[in-house]
């Protein structure tokens, strides 16, 4: 799959500014992982851009339906780290990729939603104040810190330095996700 066959199913299901954000972030984040682990940044970077790709559109199937179409692509690999995004839905992550977006995706938002209430942004932004702000269960209570947690552990990574990639590649984004700072 290419990215802009990608690109062009996640416009047909999402359509807000704030999910394509998401979307893009995420897909940078994986994209960040992948040259960290020495993977494939193109495939990894799909399964960023696509995993909520549904979300909008058919809230109460996420993410079957991203899922199904993905396997009539015969694009398994995606289909299947996609259905594991989430522990709570049963799919266990079996592959780096799988793992990667399990940690990448509420972190990513979460980063996010901090530099929106910081006054210079992503400028200046430290993993110590980010993981200060996972504790305020009152700030972006939607985001699950257990996905976080386990997300890191799954991967193998300390939940700072996770962090701080994240930042950085938002931080050299940051005018295309429309982030301060």
């Amino acid at each position: 799959m290419t990215r802009e066959q990608a690109d062009q199913i996640l416009r047909e299901w999402t359509k807000t500014e704030a999910l394509l954000r998401h979307a893009r972030s995420v897909e940078l984040v994986m994209r960040a992982l992948a040259r960290r682990y020495g993977e494939n940044e193109d495939q990894w970077g799909l399964a960023g851009l696509l995993h909520d790709a549904d979300y909008e559109a058919f809230p109460d199937e996420h993410p079957n339906r991203i899922v199904g179409r993905l396997r009539e692509l015969e694009e398994e690999e995606l289909a299947y780290a996609i259905s594991a995004h989430y522990t709570k839905w049963g799919h266990p992550q079996r592959s780096l990729m799988d793992k990667a977006l399990l940690a990448a995706d509420e972190l990513t938002g979460f980063v996010g939603a901090a530099s929106l209430v910081r006054p210079e942004g992503l400028t200046g932004m430290k993993p110590k104040s980010v993981i200060k702000k996972l504790k305020d269960k009152a700030f972006a209570r939607k985001v699950d810190r257990d996905e976080i947690r386990i997300g890191a552990e799954q991967l193998g990574i300390e939940l700072r330095e996770l962090v701080e990639l994240i930042i950085d590649t938002l931080r050299e984004h940051k005018d295309e996700l429309g982030l301060p700072g």
